[in-house]
């Protein structure tokens, strides 16, 4: 349950705040939040990303921020960053990529929530926050601060996997926050020279955790070479490979998002998201 004796953030210029947890390291959390982001941009949402992962940032090399690139402060506010037509606050614009954050548990969080607070968002649509990895303080802080709209549990077909992400899926239904659905990662691997699609780490993982929690399966997204590709590169799948099969899933999953987030908003002034052929 919510501790009500804990004051929620809020931000009132962000229509939407979501998160992108997972129960462990390793299944492409961040690579999918960030083309999560570029995907509700290229469908015409003014969309924002938080890169919450104190001790292992990554968002910014995902957009090909240069390293070293520090952000203005203006009226004691920091100013985010622009990358890729997404409005980013990133730890590893604040220190030495090469320097890792040595801090306690409490130490991060309270460095997570002046991200969150001081930062000088613009309006925004949505707010996609890319969690770290786990289910400690620092995500137990945010789910209990912030106020989020809902969360995207990120997992690949593995056992061992899902074994983890039911922990986050408990994690955020214990501070009540809505599980929009699952995201499963490295669903199947498709061969760069001849297109054989292969389920290297299980089958079907994501569907029977989707299923055992009641809530829907959002996305199968493969293990393919342009994923790597353009994340080495810092462009977004969505923006490098636009008419790919991937890209097309991240923009299935974005429409999908962009319907739940509708279906939860009691503000009919949530605005209505319309795909764009620029």
């Amino acid at each position: 349950m919510t501790d009500q004796g804990i004051d929620t953030i809020v931000l009132p210029q962000v229509e939407c705040m979501i998160a992108v947890g997972s129960g462990k390291g390793g299944v492409g959390k961040s690579t999918v939040a960030s083309n999560l982001a570029a995907a509700l941009a290229a469908l015409g949402a003014k969309t924002g990303l938080l890169d919450a992962d104190i001790y292992g940032p990554s968002v910014g090399r995902l957009l090909g921020v240069p390293a070293g690139t520090k952000p203005d402060v203006v009226d004691g506010k920091l100013q985010p960053m622009m990358a890729r037509g997404l409005a980013t606050m990133s730890m590893s614009y604040l220190g030495n990529e090469r320097t890792p954050a040595i801090w306690r548990g409490p130490m991060a969080s309270g460095a997570l929530q002046q991200m969150l607070t001081q930062t000088h968002w613009p309006a925004l649509d949505v707010l996609v926050i890319d969690m770290p990895p786990g289910t400690g303080d620092i995500q137990l802080t945010l789910a209990q601060r912030v106020r989020l709209d809902g969360a995207l549990i990120v997992t690949t077909p593995q056992d061992l996997s899902l074994l983890d992400a039911r922990k986050g899926i408990e994690m955020f239904r214990k501070v009540e926050v809505p599980i929009l659905g699952i995201v499963e990662n490295m669903s199947t691997h498709i061969c760069s020279a001849c297109g054989h699609e292969e389920a290297l780490f299980g089958s079907k993982g994501g569907a029977s955790i989707a299923s055992e929690y009641g809530v829907e399966l959002l996305a199968e997204l493969p293990l393919e070479m342009g994923v790597r590709e353009s994340a080495d590169q810092g462009v977004p799948l969505v923006q490098s490979a636009g008419q790919s099969h991937q890209a097309e899933r991240y923009l299935a999953l974005a429409q999908e998002v962009l319907g739940r987030l509708h279906e939860r908003s009691e503000d009919s002034g949530f605005p209505e998201i319309e795909i764009v052929d620029d």
